[in-house]
């Protein structure tokens, strides 16, 4: 017998998709505070359902936070104490406090990115912001693990399942507030399964981001005499195009995405002022440093040709005199790990449950297994179903169909099943 959603678990994940989840980094700080907490209560109840009881439900502390590689964004927001408040997250356990060499850990983010969608089922597919990343993985979860409990009395008994729902996945928080504390004080596993969509391929790799912000900081001037002031626009219009291609040669290692450029919006005023971001992504450390070393240098390499191609000219002159000191780099996120999981055991374990690995040759993709690099004794593999892409998640029409949740559910199904018998015989 497969598992499979069933019509509560339609229900649930229609009510979740219908309370939105987006996070104030997502939504801005006038935004509404996301409905996390409802959200999460309404998850514990069916994880109750099936035996768990919650062991944490809670917003990270500020200490949490107090460290330098938690992204800039986060750490202002977070000056707010409403900010963490509006933003808890909960482990719920099945089974006796064992550890955690016979305890698999699910984790799935209940927080979505802006934009509220319309919410429907059709009988075939479930549409709603969160459909696929990662509400519905998260109700095809609970379908899984109590098929699991039903096809071995020993899950629950002689091996143990954690559950993190977490907020903070969206944003660019890159779970700092979320999954980092809830791994720190060791609600984890040997093997960690993090609920995003792979097609239900396991990926045993998740790169790490950083973003930075090149600053323009002149002088306005009015459109009658645009030549009296610095111009902004021109100047990171040209900068993004240099950089552009200048980390081209960077991209196949990981993602570069030359990102927002803002100065105003007034047609009649020059913009002495504005910003440019990118974010860059990277599958392990040195590639990190090295990128992040290209960029500082293709931007001193920008200044130097702005500088020169617009020197003298009657509208940008004193742009180019200047241009130097106008401009600076700052990075609003850098310094966090990546995952690269080798675990040969969990490997062999989830082939023997019928799941097929992620192709080597297919680049990865950043979420919260991050912070289960180094962990000992663990074994961490993102795995879910649908396709970010394909499935329009992040965008508009997200989706998911009820059959890619059933295959989902039936794949937890097997992987705990697998590893309760696993377990219990000592191989």
């Amino acid at each position: 017998m497969s598992a499979a959603l069933a019509p509560e678990d339609r229900e649930l994940l229609l009510r979740l998709l219908a309370l939105p989840t987006a996070g104030p980094l997502e939504t801005g700080p006038a935004g509404p505070r996301p409905r996390l907490h409802e959200a999460q209560l309404l998850y514990a109840r069916a994880l109750a359902g099936i035996g768990f009881r919650t062991v944490h439900h809670a917003p990270a502390g500020p200490a949490d936070l107090d460290r330098p590689d938690v992204p800039a964004p986060v750490r202002e927001a977070a000056s707010d104490p409403a900010f963490l408040d509006c933003q808890p997250s909960l482990v719920a356990r099945l089974g006796p406090d064992l550890p955690a060499g016979r305890t698999v850990m699910f984790n799935v983010h209940l927080d979505t990115v802006a934009g509220e969608l319309p919410v429907g089922f059709d009988g075939e597919v479930f549409r709603g912001r969160g459909a696929v990343d990662a509400k519905g993985p998260a109700v095809a979860l609970l379908a899984g693990l109590r098929e699991a409990r039903r096809r071995n009395p020993a899950v629950g008994r002689d091996v143990a399942v954690l559950v993190q729902a977490v907020s903070g996945e969206e944003g660019g928080a890159l779970g700092t507030l979320g999954t980092r504390p809830l791994v720190e004080r060791g609600h984890t596993g040997r093997l960690n399964v993090f609920c995003e969509p792979t097609r239900m391929r396991f990926l045993p790799r998740s790169t790490a981001a950083m973003t930075a912000r090149v600053s323009v900081r002149g002088q306005d001037a009015v459109d009658d005499r645009p030549h009296t002031g610095h111009n902004a626009s021109v100047l990171l219009g040209f900068l993004a195009q240099h950089l552009g291609r200048a980390l081209e040669r960077h991209a196949a290692a990981g993602a570069v995405c030359v990102a927002g450029l803002h100065t105003g919006t007034l047609h009649n005023k020059v913009y002495g002022s504005g910003s440019l971001l990118l974010n860059l992504s990277y599958a392990d450390p040195a590639a990190g440093r090295l990128l992040e070393r290209a960029l500082a240098e293709a931007l001193d390499e920008g200044l130097d040709v702005f500088a020169k191609d617009f020197a003298g000219t009657a509208l940008l002159g004193r742009t180019a005199a200047d241009v130097r000191a106008l401009t600076r780099l700052e990075w609003r996120k850098r310094g966090l790990p990546v995952l690269d999981d080798r675990d040969p055991w969990g490997h062999a374990l989830l082939r023997r449950a019928g799941i097929e690995p992620w192709p080597q040759e297919e680049p990865s993709f950043t979420c919260d297994a991050i912070w289960m690099s180094g962990v000992p004794g663990a074994c961490t593999v993102v795995l879910g179903p649908g396709d970010l892409a394909a499935n329009n998640a992040h965008a508009e029409g997200e989706f998911v169909r009820v059959a890619e949740l059933d295959g989902f559910a039936d794949a937890v199904a097997r992987i705990v099943t697998a590893f309760a018998e696993e377990r219990n015989t000592g191989a």
